[in-house]
């Protein structure tokens, strides 16, 4: 499946990082990450608004895809594809 096929419904694993503060989110979703196989999309949820910014920049660095990110009324959620 290519990245402009993928479905945002589609995910291999979630994580509900809701509640914490930077940068527990980002750390939670690396471990998860690592019990994933490549290609594995992670969905995540959290509440704190710095997530943008550090998700962003961890795909980009660590060489992942971040397919889709959205925000509802305080949630921001995630889809992050595996390298």
């Amino acid at each position: 499946m290519t990245d402009a096929e993928w479905q945002a419904d589609a995910c291999d694993a979630e994580l509900d990082a809701c509640g914490l503060s930077c940068p527990l989110p980002l750390l939670k979703a690396k471990l998860e990450l690592n019990r994933l196989h490549s290609g594995a999309v992670l969905k995540v949820t959290a509440t704190d608004p710095g997530s943008q910014r550090d998700f962003r920049a961890f795909a980009r660095l660590a060489g992942h895809c971040l397919l889709r990110e959205e925000v509802e009324g305080g949630l921001f959620r995630y889809w992050l594809r595996k390298a």
